[in-house]
């Protein structure tokens, strides 16, 4: 994890904190000291002032040893302060503890990385996985060790993570850039799209909406799409037959336009044929938005957004209130994938 990642992770810690606060009044003294400790350093971190979270984190972990959380805080605290070696023996006896949670082996993991002890975090992944087995956030951080020594087995821990924990998106994001990146153009459509339904606004939504209108570009570049199934999955087959029969409408090329007619028919023939031996979130996150007429409002979010920003524009301008409703509708959900949907 990068310094973000931390302070995000510290972030929720700290609401959570007052959440359980606010909330229990019946805990003793001696619970109560401990909160406050943990509380105080958090405020330092969050300040930046780690010299003072540092000081804080250390009485508390000698007055409070069982206290996990103050024991995590501590670790961060040396870590943001880029005193590895401090916080390699703060965090490392932790991880070796029944009670250590899989926050503890994410911050292990990045200290061992800054420490350029990438085999020694390599394992320790594997053994938090060991213990956390159904851990998309584990299975990422090991996934992106693993890309940065150009090992392949990368996706492997990607896919693993969309397996054990398919609401988890940052699975999605790094499997949807390896695919692209391989030419892997079904996968990084259906990855890549659900990626950007679980992160509608983040960062690198606008990234993931390229690769989707590109791989589209790709799939149809050709007058048989059904030759792009490179391994034979039966699911892959099925995607591809369907939108097969939609090619004609790519031949003046794939535009936002082009994309809601061919994956309208696409979803109407999908339920007709597949939707029940294939049940697939994304599938009917489309058909929905279908059903409720937003989907052209979605498809043109997601590529005239990224093809054709000023066409984009003009198309809100004279469909604003389609336009209004898919934004609202968008952000009252929490898009969410569940277990046993996994076809790759």
């Amino acid at each position: 994890m990068k310094n973000n990642k931390l302070i995000l992770m510290l972030a929720l810690l700290l609401a959570a904190s007052h959440t359980f606060a606010q909330s229990d009044t019946d805990f003793d003294s001696t619970q109560a000291k401990s909160d406050e400790m943990e509380q105080a350093g958090r405020n330092f971190m969050l300040k930046g002032d780690y010299a003072n979270a540092v000081l804080v984190l250390n009485r508390g972990t000698a007055l409070y040893p069982e206290n996990i959380e103050i024991i995590k805080d501590l670790a961060m605290s040396y870590y943001l302060q880029k005193d590895n070696n401090n916080a390699l023996k703060v965090i490392k006896p932790l991880v070796d503890r029944v009670d250590a949670d899989d926050q503890a082996f994410q911050i292990a993991g990045d200290i061992y990385q800054a420490l350029g002890m990438n085999k020694e975090c390599e394992k320790l992944y594997n053994k938090g996985l060991q213990k956390f087995p159904t851990d998309g956030p584990l299975y990422n951080e090991l996934g992106e060790l693993l890309w940065n020594e150009q090992d392949d087995n990368s996706i492997k821990a990607w896919e693993a993570g969309i397996k054990a924990d398919p609401s988890y998106s940052k699975d999605y994001y790094n499997a949807a850039r390896y695919y692209y990146f391989s030419g892997d153009n079904v996968w990084t459509i259906l990855y890549g799209e659900t990626f950007i339904n679980m992160e509608p606004s983040g960062n690198r939504t606008p990234e993931i909406k390229t690769d989707i209108l590109e791989a589209y570009k790709k799939l149809f570049s050709v007058a048989d799409i059904t030759k792009n199934n490179k391994d034979q999955n039966a699911f892959v087959t099925a995607y591809l037959s369907v939108m097969n029969k939609e090619s004609k409408f790519a031949s003046l090329g794939i535009t936002a336009e082009s994309l809601t007619m061919i994956r309208t028919r696409f979803v109407l023939d999908w339920f007709q044929q597949y939707g029940t031996k294939f049940p697939f979130r994304l599938f009917d996150w489309q058909r929905q938005l279908t059903q409720q007429g937003m989907f052209d409002a979605y498809n043109q979010w997601i590529f005239a957004t990224v093809q054709n920003l000023p066409a984009y524009q003009t198309w809100v301008n004279t469909h604003y209130d389609a336009y209004e409703t898919f934004g609202t509708f968008q952000k009252g959900r929490i898009y969410k994938v569940p277990t046993g949907q996994y076809y790759k």
